[in-house]
């Protein structure tokens, strides 16, 4: 079955703005001199003559479809098949490529780069790159002992894949992946900044300028490629290690066209358009240079596959500085949101079963509160995501990519929820004395003081599909994070957090009005005490289990999901301990109070202010919890050197003042 080729809806100038290199037009086998017509090229671009044979495209015989079954030539595709413009820096003009609609890619020849650099230099200056920033980069990895030690290297850019996972990510529909050439291309001034796509890619290609608040990648060169020319990294490698055209054309003088080598993520994820050679004998194990700690094994058929490197011994610490991070906004908006959901739904639902406790709460004045503190909750929740976006003034461009996004579909869901709560809060003024009698007493007469309307089902209306919306947003809240390239995200234990959240802050949150509405009603208040600790202790449960079964699978995990887990077992060793110890107290504690307030009489003003000390408690188990969960991630990303492109080294820079000059590549964390 074929996977339809997505197109725009529209030309994207700024996502073809390529850079100001003007390539040549000339024929492959002569130069021809300048001004000179040319036969069979397109001829709107400026010619240029010092471009070397190397340089062009080969045109040669195609497959059908590629090794993952996807056709290769997408002309079929594409509904406009013949003379679509890409419109490349403006230029409406369409090039004249006879392999123009056929999917392109990279091809690597691990055995032949030397680790110059050439082809990142020669990126950067085409696409005018700040040196923080850089669409193709080189990494390495290496093994053995002396004298008989090698390296590897590896150059990486965007692998223009036949199932982008950034672009089915975006929330803004800033990708397309266009039926020219097959490439995968970014509009940066469409992105927000949100980073979402650099989480999914499991290649680290589009790259999150923090300074301009934005995302940009490779962009295939595709104003060369439209003159016949390779992209300007391929054209610069002066080792003859990288290369370029149809995909599964296997280039002159190679022998081999693999999917993988060793640092390089599972094609299975993505299925990119790479494809590798490489002969040259390997030691059985190759290590990372950069901090992360993974290495790669060789199994009983040859492959390398990520084993856990321990890097930094099996000693704890507590690392409390190193939680604070940029994620500290998704750390709230996560909580708050899940609390809000848990807040509002809890009473609801409670009230619609039929609970006797929870209909009095939703028949009272102290339901109208709830339903406005709920709202107060999602709304900083939801504004602190926008605070951690690059570009906050153009959050509402998230809702764009409905079709495919869950972040989308997150941040959808959310907003309705907010919407129908406060739907839910206007129908339930009518009902509300205290608010009547303030209206009543400033003169209003509306058709709002009808008493005679039936708001309690309008209410009732409307609070079913705010508890739609809030469990529909809090689903796709777990699926932005059910990311295969993260695997210590990647497993159910995401779920069992984020619903068990909403239960213990929702039933502790929810608890205080209730509580406030029982004593001003001098009703007795131990049944509710139990009916939101059982609740509350349910949540936290929830949240154990999947604590537990996590570990259970990381502790036998030997990927990037492992090696997180090391990381939370040694760099942050202590913090994780003492948030485990905090949940499992809070477990003991509130099953305690439950089974003590059910064989022997309690003394209520204790037994309240020891569910007060076990809920303030269970804030900052949470808290620790979720910054744990964003700072311990380790991606499936390809291999850094020890200076470029390694997370220790960047860290190691900003504390010492190294960053601070630009010329170190390493940029400040403005956003």
């Amino acid at each position: 079955m074929r996977s339809p080729v997505i197109e725009p809806e529209k030309p994207q100038t700024s996502a073809l703005d390529v850079g100001v290199f003007t390539p040549d037009i000339s024929a492959k086998t002569s130069i021809p001199e300048v001004g000179q017509e040319q036969v069979g090229r397109s001829n709107h671009w400026e010619v240029r003559s010092e471009e070397q044979a190397y340089a062009y495209l080969p045109e040669t015989p195609s497959e059908v479809e590629n090794r993952y079954g996807k056709r290769i030539d997408l002309v079929e595709l594409t509904d406009n098949p013949v003379g679509r413009s890409l419109f490349i820096n403006g230029n409406p003009e369409v090039g004249s490529n006879p392999d123009r609609n056929k999917q392109h890619g990279f091809f690597f020849t691990a055995d032949n780069c030397i680790g110059c650099h050439a082809c990142e230099s020669a990126c950067s200056e085409k696409n005018d790159n700040p040196a923080h920033l850089a669409f193709r980069s080189v990494g390495y990895v290496e093994g053995g002992s002396y004298p008989d030690y090698k390296r590897m290297n590896i150059s990486m850019a965007c692998n223009h894949c036949d199932d982008p996972v950034c672009l089915k990510g975006c929330p803004t529909r800033a990708y397309t992946k266009h039926a020219e050439y097959g490439a995968v291309l970014q509009d940066p001034d469409t992105c927000f900044g949100c980073g979402y796509c650099t989480w999914v890619c499991p290649y680290n290609a589009p790259q999150l300028d923090p300074v301009k608040g934005q995302v940009s990648k490779c962009n295939m060169c595709v104003d060369r490629l439209e003159v016949g020319l390779k992209p300007a990294c391929v054209s610069a490698c002066v080792g003859n290690a990288l290369d370029f055209g149809v995909i599964e054309n296997t280039p002159e003088n190679r022998q081999q066209c693999k999917t993988s080598i060793p640092g390089f993520p599972s094609p299975e994820i993505t299925q990119p358009n790479i494809r590798f050679q490489q002969t040259k004998s390997l030691p059985e194990e190759m290590t990372r240079t950069d901090d992360m700690p993974v290495k790669y094994h060789k199994d009983e058929n040859g492959e390398y596959l990520p084993v856990v490197d321990q890097k930094v011994g099996k000693q704890r610490h507590w690392n409390l500085s190193k939680l604070n991070s940029r994620e500290n906004p998704l750390v709230l908006f996560t909580l708050l949101a899940q609390g809000a959901l848990g807040t509002f739904m809890i009473p609801f639902i409670g009230a619609l079963a039929g609970i006797e406790m929870f209909t009095q709460f939703t028949e009272s004045n102290f339901f109208l509160p709830l339903v406005i503190l709920s709202i107060g909750m999602t709304s900083l929740g939801l504004f602190m995501s926008v605070t951690h976006l690059g570009k906050p003034f153009r959050f509402y461009r998230g809702f764009n990519n409905l079709r495919y996004s869950p972040m989308s579909r997150e941040g959808l869901g959310l907003a309705l929820f907010s919407a129908f709560m406060g739907l839910t809060a206007l129908f339930l003024v009518p009902s509300n004395e205290w608010v009547m009698s303030i209206l009543q007493g400033a003169g209003v007469d509306s058709l709002m003081l009808n008493t005679h309307f039936p708001w309690a089902s309008v209410v009732e209306v409307s609070g079913v599909l705010a508890s739609v919306s809030g469990a529909t947003g809090l689903y796709y809240m777990n699926q932005c994070y059910q990311i295969k390239a993260r695997p210590f995200w990647h497993h159910w234990q995401t779920a069992s957090s984020f619903v068990g959240n909403s239960l213990s802050i929702g039933a502790m949150v929810s608890g205080v009005l209730v509580l406030i509405f029982f004593n001003a009603e001098s009703l007795p208040n131990q049944v509710a005490l139990e009916i939101l600790g059982a609740i509350f202790l349910l949540g936290l449960v929830l949240e154990a289990l999947g604590l537990k079964a996590h570990n259970h699978t990381l502790n036998r995990s030997e990927n990037e999901g492992g090696a997180a887990h090391y990381v939370q077992c040694t760099t942050f060793g202590k913090t994780y301990l003492l948030r485990n110890a905090l949940l499992g107290f809070n477990i003991l504690a509130a099953s305690g109070l439950l089974i003590y307030a059910n064989v022997f009489t309690v003394n209520e003003p204790l037994y309240l202010a020891a569910w007060i000390g076990i809920s303030l408690m269970n804030i900052v188990t949470a808290l620790i919890g979720r910054a744990l969960f964003y700072n311990l991630v380790i991606p499936t990303t390809m291999p850094g050197a020890f200076f470029w492109k390694n997370k220790g080294f960047e860290q190691h820079a900003r504390d010492v003042g190294l960053a601070d000059n630009p010329a170190c590549g390493v940029a400040p964390l403005s956003h």
